[in-house]
C-alpha cells in the first residue's frame, strides 16, 4: 500500500480483450482477478461509474476478487460534472447534493478499507475556466471531504498558472493528459499540484472528432514514444506521495500492452509471468527487445 507509482488501464471488463489479452472463454466475473494475478496490475481505473453510481455491494464484490494491495480510482458519475446545469444554456447549476451523497455512500467500503486511491473528476469542453466553476470545483471537494480528488479538464482554457494555483491552494490534484496534438484537446502538462500525482495515456489517433467513441482510443503508443514520457513520470512520481498511470487506449487491449511495457521500463516487473510474457510476444519482435534489453 505504501508504493510510490502504480500503473494500470482505465477499466478491465471489455470483449475485444476476450482471445488477446484474457483467455477466449473468460467470463466477465473472473476478468478482475485474471487482471491482476496473471497480468500482474495493482491498480484500475473504475470508469462505469460515469454512466451507473456505483453501489457498495459491487464494489464490495469487486474487493473481494483483489489482494489487500489493490488499489482502485473511481471516475464521478456524469451527473456530477456533465449534466450539472439547470438547461442548455448553462446559466445557472442544478441542485445535485443527493447525487454526491450516494456516490460517496457508494465508494464508502472501498475508502473504509483504505484501498479508495482517489476520485477522478473529469469535466467537459464546455466546462469553462470562470468563477462559478472555480466554486463548483469548491463544492465538489467540499462534498467528497476526507477523499483525494483528482481534477481533468477537456477544456484547454484551464492549463493557466491561475488553475495551477488554485489547485495547489486546495490540494487537488491535476489529471495529465496525453492525447492527440489537435486544436481544443488538451496539451500534455505533467504538473504536480497535490499529494496526488496523475496522468492518462488516452492515445494519439488524429481521427478522434471523427471516430466513433471506441475507434478514438484505437491507438498503440510505440517504445520511443513511451521512453519519450520516462523524464515526465519520474518527475511527477518525484513531486508526489504517491502516483497513477492509466492508459485508455482500450480498444483491442492496447491499454494492457502499454501498461506494462511501461511498467518495465520503470523497473517495476522484475521478472515476467507467463501472461506478461504472452502479452509482451503481441508486440513486433524488435519493439519487445528495447525493453527486455
Amino acid at each position: 500500500m505504501g508504493k510510490r507509482i502504480r500503473i494500470g488501464t482505465s477499466g478491465f471488463q471489455f470483449d475485444d480483450w476476450k482471445g488477446t489479452i484474457y483467455p477466449p472463454n473468460i467470463s466477465n466475473q473472473d476478468m478482475l482477478s485474471y487482471y491482476e494475478k496473471e497480468l500482474g496490475f495493482d491498480t484500475v481505473e473504475v470508469n462505469f461509474t460515469y454512466y451507473r453510481l456505483p453501489s457498495s455491494r459491487a464494489l464490495e464484490g469487486m474487493m473481494r476478487k483483489t489482494s489487500d494491495d489493490f488499489e482502485f480510482v473511481v471516475r464521478s458519475h456524469k451527473e456530477m460534472t456533465h449534466e450539472i446545469w439547470e438547461d442548455d444554456q448553462r446559466k445557472s447549476l442544478k441542485e445535485n447534493e443527493e447525487i454526491f451523497i450516494r456516490f460517496k455512500e457508494g465508494v464508502k467500503p472501498l475508502k473504509e478499507a483504505g484501498r479508495l486511491g482517489c476520485i477522478l473528476i473529469q469535466f467537459p469542453s464546455f466546462f469553462w475556466p470562470k468563477r462559478e466553476n472555480f466554486d463548483y470545483i469548491l463544492t465538489c471537494k467540499e462534498r467528497l471531504k476526507e477523499i483525494p480528488l483528482v481534477v481533468e479538464f477537456r477544456n484547454r482554457n484551464w492549463v493557466n498558472e491561475r488553475t495551477f494555483s488554485f489547485l495547489k491552494a486546495q490540494n487537488l490534484g491535476f489529471c495529465v493528459v496525453d492525447e492527440p496534438k489537435l486544436p481544443r484537446l488538451m496539451p500534455f502538462t505533467p504538473k504536480v499540484t497535490s499529494d496526488v500525482g496523475y496522468m492518462r495515456f488516452h492515445g494519439r489517433n488524429v481521427n478522434w472528432f471523427k471516430a466513433s467513441r471506441e475507434e478514438r482510443y484505437n491507438y498503440l503508443y510505440t517504445p520511443n514514444q513511451l521512453e519519450s514520457f520516462l523524464p515526465s513520470i519520474r518527475n511527477i512520481v518525484q513531486s508526489s506521495e504517491k502516483a497513477f498511470i492509466f492508459f485508455n487506449n482500450c480498444h483491442a487491449g492496447h491499454a494492457v500492452k502499454n501498461s506494462l511495457y511501461l511498467k518495465r521500463l520503470m523497473g517495476l516487473i522484475d521478472e515476467l509471468t507467463p501472461e506478461q510474457e504472452r502479452i509482451f510476444s503481441l508486440i513486433e519482435e524488435n519493439d519487445l527487445a528495447k525493453i527486455i534489453h
